[in-house]
């Protein structure tokens, strides 16, 4: 997975959380944290090629999977047609 996300700006959050009216060390740690939630989280995401490879994985196994079952009753059919 690649990280296309923007960062988390936790100077500017705690500016705004001061802003509010909430004490400068309240508001840095509150900030701080933020930040800390915003990275963990940002591990999480995928891109439009992660997703766009995830699903050609599934639909060749799909694909693969579905030649193996119409192979597999082919099999049936010539085997009970040889028994008939």
């Amino acid at each position: 997975m690649t990280n296309n996300a923007s960062a988390f700006d936790t100077l500017q959050a705690a500016r705004d959380l001061k802003a509010a009216g909430i004490e400068s060390d309240q508001a840095e740690a509150i900030a701080s944290k933020m930040g800390e939630a915003a990275d963990t989280g940002r591990a999480d995401l995928v891109t439009k090629a992660d997703l766009t490879a995830a699903i050609a994985a599934l639909e060749t196994r799909i694909t693969n999977r579905l030649y193996a079952a119409v192979f597999a009753a082919a099999g049936v059919v010539i085997a009970a047609i040889k028994l008939l």
